[in-house]
Order: C-alpha cells, then structure tokens, then sequence
C-alpha cells in the first residue's frame, strides 16, 4: 500500500533545497539536490509515520501576498 503525502520545496540562501510536509508535524528534511532531496523526504515520512499519524488537514496550495515595506 502507498500513501501520498503533499512535500513544500523552498531553496535556502546557502543553496540547499529544504522539504517540508505539512500533514506530518517535524517532518523536515534538505539536501544540496532535487534527487537527493526527494529519497530522504520518503526516509523522512517513513520514519514520521513511525510516530504519528497524520493531521487530516487538506494542503490547498501557496499564494504569495504583498504588503507594505
């Protein structure tokens, strides 16, 4: 059986690429490759699962706001 998880990808300034999945409270992960990134982002959820279940929240997307500087 496979579950789907939602994974947000952001770039730090250093260059690394960080993952975060939403559904999985802590389940952090980053890597200096997308490749690498997306094998420990499954070792990451793996072993999250390990320890909880995950929120029932739906993730709706990412919308960029502007406010004043």
């Amino acid at each position: 059986m496979h579950r789907e998880f939602d994974v947000v990808i952001e770039k730090d300034q250093d260059g690394y690429y960080v993952a975060t999945v939403p559904a999985l409270r802590g389940c952090h992960t980053q890597a200096k490759s997308l490749d690498a990134l997306m094998k420990r982002v499954q070792e990451a959820i793996a072993l999250c699962l390990e320890v909880e279940e995950p929120v029932t929240n739906q993730f709706v997307g990412v919308q960029r706001v502007s406010v004043p500087a």
